[in-house]
């Protein structure tokens, strides 16, 4: 089943495939025009750009204000983690929410120092695995890898158009449309249409794992999207164009605020790069620490501040916002900033945009960080419905060519310099 996520408004602004040539040419300017705009703007100076942003954080705290809406953050790692801070530090005093139990252990702590609401998953990241499918490659990409699994006739048209790029009447007869599954994994995952269109490609059979796009919808958009709708309120984002994908599609056309028929939302660091966020992260440490005593009382409004008899549980402060999976924010000798260790983090079953990662990816610092968490998520936290037999990430991970049980050199490396 696939979900609506935050950017599908945003994202069906596209040019009509079937349009004039003249037409189509326009709109291709026009893009080029934004993304040229938007570079610029990313290329301002640091100072300028934060100034610029503040601007754009209370034009949309006024704007909801004025609409009777309240505003809130939505956090999950450091980018976000120093918006929630850095909006506080210039007088926008929003709540903040997370769905902290499905984050690394290192974030939970950071949340709940910095008082932050816990929202609950509808699922559990072992049933969305089971029930679901495997997040892997990107959303985009496991989406309609999901719709090749789960055939029926009402998808049929989209099917042949993921395997060919040739779109029905619905996409006009558009011919190489976007819709196409890349050859790269369409090899691997195009084989559920080799009857119908007369192809010859792979699919998953030992096991045959499931793929979907569905998690985030489960563990963290749907639950964070009730909590907004409950409450009359909409989202402080701590996304950036410079991310790439789908995030820089919809920052690039929209800007930092957007005001649509059903989204609303602000994205105060869209024109950051990680340079920045990394600087201004260091920044909103200090004032964390000069501030000590708003988060204090945040922390005390919220539930887990006592424990299960009604007792105060005692206000432990940080000693840095910068969670311990990101390490520590040190600087190259041409003065850019970088963490030591990851450079995001995220669910730790997730498995999007693992294949692009330098080894040691994600699961190589799972395993380091946590062992025992490492063996269940790689060998053990899917059941194969047809055998009983249990199988983890590491089936998947080996189909589509990314190692992950031997351990990197380069982290045998690190360990044994750690030792010295």
């Amino acid at each position: 089943m696939n979900q609506l996520s935050l950017f599908d408004e945003e994202e069906l602004t596209g040019i009509d495939e079937s349009a004039p040539e003249v037409v189509q040419n326009a709109w291709r300017k026009a893009k080029q025009d934004m993304k040229k705009n938007f570079s610029e703007l990313q290329a301002k100076p640091y100072e300028e750009k934060l100034e610029r942003q503040k601007e754009k954080a209370w034009e949309f705290f006024e704007e909801m204000e004025k609409r009777g809406h309240n505003c809130h953050v939505s956090v999950g790692g450091l980018d976000s983690i120093t918006l929630f801070i850095w909006l506080h530090s210039i007088g926008i005093h929003v709540p903040a929410i997370s769905v902290s139990a499905v984050e690394d252990k290192g974030n939970q702590i950071v949340h709940k120092a910095l008082g932050i609401e816990m929202v609950k998953s509808y699922k559990t990241k072992v049933e969305v695995l089971n029930e679901c499918g495997f997040p892997v490659i990107s959303k985009r990409i496991a989406g309609k890898i999901d719709l090749l699994q789960h055939p029926t006739e009402d998808n049929k048209t989209v099917r042949h158009a993921i395997i060919t790029g040739e779109c029905g009447e619905q996409g006009h007869f558009a011919k190489n449309s976007r819709m196409k599954l890349p050859q790269k994994w369409l090899k691997l995952f195009g084989g559920y249409e080799n009857e119908n269109e007369g192809v010859n490609y792979g699919r998953p059979t030992d096991p045959e794992f499931q793929v979907s796009n569905d998690c985030c919808y489960w563990l963290k958009e749907k639950p964070c999207d009730d909590w907004a709708k409950e409450h009359n309120s909409y989202p402080y984002l701590g996304m950036m164009a410079s991310e790439g994908g789908q995030r820089e599609e919809a920052l690039v056309e929209h800007g930092c605020n957007y005001y649509g028929a059903t989204v609303m939302r602000s994205a105060p660091f869209a024109i950051f790069v990680r340079n920045d966020i990394l600087r201004l992260a260091i920044e909103m440490d200090k004032w964390y620490h000069e501030h000590i005593e708003l988060f204090e009382e945040l922390y005390y409004q919220q539930p887990y501040s006592r424990d299960k008899d009604g007792n105060i549980i005692p206000y432990e402060p940080l000693e840095t916002i910068i969670p311990t999976a990101y390490g520590e924010i040190a600087q190259h000798e041409n003065g850019d900033y970088y963490t030591t260790r990851a450079q995001r983090t995220g669910c730790s079953m997730c498995g999007f945009g693992i294949h692009l990662e330098d080894r040691p990816h994600r699961f190589d610092r799972l395993r380091e960080d946590n062992p025992l968490e490492w063996a269940f998520w790689m060998y053990r936290c899917v059941t194969d419905q047809r055998t009983g037999n249990k199988y983890g990430w590491g089936k998947v991970l080996d189909y589509i060519g990314v190692g992950w049980e031997d351990v990197p050199s380069i982290q045998i490396e690190m360990d044994l310099n750690s030792m010295k």
